[in-house]
């Protein structure tokens, strides 16, 4: 076949594969939402129309921890320095709860000034890549990591490091990283003796390991509740939702809940709430 005769064959190829392709994704304008999440290959910021949280009000058992975050958010969102925060301790004590309560109450006060970017664990590496997404942009964004955690030969580690604080770029102003993990040093206890057990440095190794969590400027620790606490969440959610129970019934069905799942947390509460408004034929809104 001559080249003349093979030119309008691959035009013809070409413009059926063009067809066949999807169309380049539009820029996003990241003030249609207040929230999104970060998806990695192909990287995408999607829109959450409606985050899944708690009323700020609601949160029991962790005043001092919701002053402190709201006071950081209500400075960075107006402009001001604010830290990194980690929030850490006991499971279902409302670590991520409180990180999209108070984002909804300063975006509340500050309308179209903040917004709230999920991230999940596996994708810290492209971190660079959002952040240089992020930077150019008038709004101010808080990366949201929940449930972070590093396990053994995981170096994801490594790539958190030096967006935080380590690069030579360091963070956009307009970002600051909030992440929860039920670890306060963001790994395994038996992940910094084996590194103390084995390294020819053993303290160098658990420096290395370790001086992550240093580059959160706030640690806010969760504890497990006692019982006042945990009657605290169920009576103001029961009020909240108008759940017509006697105060006797709703305390003694509260206990046996918590007996049969071994532990009181917020998170319990909430599924005994759940459980009781199903019960009583009352939705949760």
């Amino acid at each position: 076949m001559s080249d003349a005769q093979l030119l309008p064959l691959l035009t013809r190829i070409a413009e059926a594969l063009e067809r066949l392709a999807p169309p380049p994704p539009g820029r996003l304008d990241l003030g249609a939402a207040d929230a999104f999440v970060w998806h990695a290959d192909p990287d995408r910021l999607e829109p959450v129309p409606t985050v899944n949280r708690v009323e700020i009000d609601l949160l029991r058992g962790v005043e001092r921890q919701r002053d402190i975050l709201l006071d950081n958010t209500t400075r960075f969102a107006t402009g001001l320095p604010a830290n990194n925060a980690l929030l850490w301790g006991s499971r279902g004590m409302g670590k991520s709860s409180l990180v999209k309560s108070v984002h909804a109450a300063v975006a509340q006060d500050h309308p179209g000034t903040l917004a709230l970017v999920e991230i999940h664990r596996e994708d810290i590496p492209t971190l660079p890549r959002l952040l240089a997404r992020l930077k150019d942009e008038p709004r101010r964004f808080i990366l949201f990591c929940d449930d972070l955690s590093f396990d053994h030969d995981d170096a994801h580690y490594k790539s958190l490091k030096a967006v935080l604080e380590g690069g030579i770029e360091g963070r956009p102003e307009n970002v600051v990283f909030y992440a929860t993990s039920n670890r306060r040093h963001l790994m395994p206890r038996d992940m910094i003796e084996n590194e103390r057990s084995t390294a020819i440095n053993p303290a160098e190794a658990v420096e290395e390991k370790v001086s992550l969590s240093d580059r959160f400027g706030l640690w806010l620790g969760f504890h497990n509740c006692d019982q006042p606490t945990y009657f605290a969440m169920i009576e103001g959610y029961a009020a909240r939702f108008g759940l017509d129970i006697p105060a006797e019934q709703l305390r003694a069905e509260a206990v046996e809940w918590s007996v049969t799942r071994g532990s009181r947390s917020g998170r319990v509460a909430w599924q005994f709430i759940q459980d009781l408004a199903g019960r009583l034929e009352r939705p949760l809104r």
